[in-house]
């Protein structure tokens, strides 16, 4: 048993340390508002702010969209950053160039609400969307960036497991779908991909995580078995450090006998459909998503 005085050195030191973790946090955050501050959306484009119980979401709207279809969306920020906000731009050209509204979710973020949060809010809006808004399945698409890509299938292994009715299909940008770090690529490619490093993952890992098993198939979707699941496309990088998530979560959800679709993009860095802003790639990537969901809601 340590002295009283050993006790103090003790706590201060852990004090020090959740200041220490609260700042990382904060800068993650400001980082990725600062890369979309002063992104105006068209003068074309509606949005509405929806409470679902707490949850907030936008609802967005293009000329284009079409009433009788939806892409609930689920944006990036390796599970502690990242919000409705910060991925508007590409989240509205995915809602024109699909031809469908959609609608953004805040899900909570850690470290304040660590997993199942996230997933808990995710199911929240989908099953809203279809028992408050009366969408059909059918014609919904579940779509997501990197940490927004794993939640993707996640949500998706939640609905089935509930017996809940799946969406038409799902998109995964970069999916950050095995937060034990077992690719190769993961710390391989470290050096290629200025977007994330294995340092930074693994911190936010930690804080997601928490006392929880990281090989849970609802945190690290490609421990998971996806028999069942809806077509799904994939896109990646071959710059990303994550980019066996994509290849693994492919190639286990085709042995499962799901329909996919793997599009891998040489030397693309890790969510670079995000930069369509500015990068013609990202621009052309945005519209084969956005293609694929028009496609799959008007096959059912």
């Amino acid at each position: 048993m340590v002295s009283k005085q050993m006790g103090y050195v003790i706590k201060g030191l852990f004090y020090n340390r959740s200041l220490e973790i609260k700042k990382r946090v904060q800068d993650h955050r400001k980082g990725l508002e600062v890369m979309t501050e002063g992104v105006k959306l068209p003068d074309d484009v509606k949005s509405e702010l929806i409470d679902i119980d707490g949850l907030w979401c936008n609802l967005f709207f293009t000329p284009e969209s079409k009433n009788d279809r939806i892409v609930l969306f689920l944006h990036g920020g390796a599970y502690i950053a990242g919000s409705v906000d910060t991925s508007k731009y590409h989240a509205v050209l995915i809602s024109r160039f699909a031809k469908a509204q959609l609608l953004s979710v805040d899900y909570r973020l850690a470290p304040e609400d660590p997993f199942p949060a996230a997933l808990d809010d995710t199911v929240k809006a989908y099953n809203w969307l279809m028992k408050e808004k009366k969408f059909t399945p059918n014609k919904i698409v579940i779509a997501g960036v990197s940490a927004g890509g794993g939640l993707t299938v996640a949500t998706l292994l939640k609905l089935r497991d509930l017996g809940t009715k799946l969406p038409a299909a799902a998109v995964c940008i970069s999916p950050w779908a095995d937060l034990a770090f077992t690719g190769e690529t993961f710390k391989a490619r470290a050096n290629k991909d200025p977007f994330t490093t294995p340092h930074g993952l693994d911190f936010a890992a930690n804080l997601y995580v928490k006392e929880n098993d990281p090989r849970n198939p609802f945190i690290s979707p490609v421990y998971a078995d996806l028999q069942r699941l809806p077509p799904l496309f994939i896109i990646a990088g071959t710059a990303e450090i994550l980019y066996d998530d994509s290849i693994r979560l492919a190639e286990n959800a085709k042995s499962a006998g799901v329909e996919v679709i793997l599009d891998i993009w040489e030397d693309m860095i890790h969510a670079f459909p995000v930069f369509a802003k500015v990068a013609p790639e990202s621009q052309k990537a945005i519209e084969k998503i956005s293609n694929f969901i028009h496609d799959s809601f008007e096959h059912k």
